[in-house]
């Protein structure tokens, strides 16, 4: 599976759990800290770890693991790194007032929906 196929899958879990506004950005010649970043949003701590739990059982059911983690606790905002794709679970208020991808404004956003 190449990285834009897992940015892909990522966006698809995080649908499958109604995740908001899932934004996947093709970060190549943006940024050299990954290929993709996917930015999505949950109304709930609740909601943003279960979008979480459901990336992270697409991507091992395909045999690709989460090389580090953070803030998945706190269901604020977390943050899976998949190496050449990294994806940002916010809940709505921390995505409002952080605003990431307006720091990524130069990235091209990819369409991922069938």
């Amino acid at each position: 599976m190449n990285t834009e196929e897992l940015a892909k899958k990522v966006a698809e879990a995080a649908d499958d759990k109604k995740a908001e506004d899932i934004k996947v950005l093709d970060m190549r010649g943006v940024s050299i800290l990954a290929d993709y970043f996917i930015i999505c949003s949950g109304a709930a701590d609740t909601q943003v770890r279960a979008i979480i739990n459901s990336v992270e059982d697409a991507l091992e059911a395909e045999g690709v693991y989460v090389k580090n983690k953070e803030g998945i606790d706190e269901g604020r905002w977390a943050v899976l790194d998949y190496a050449d794709v990294i994806v940002h679970v916010f809940h709505k208020d921390e995505r409002d007032h952080y605003q990431l991808e307006k720091l990524w404004g130069d990235a091209t956003e990819v369409t991922w929906q069938k």
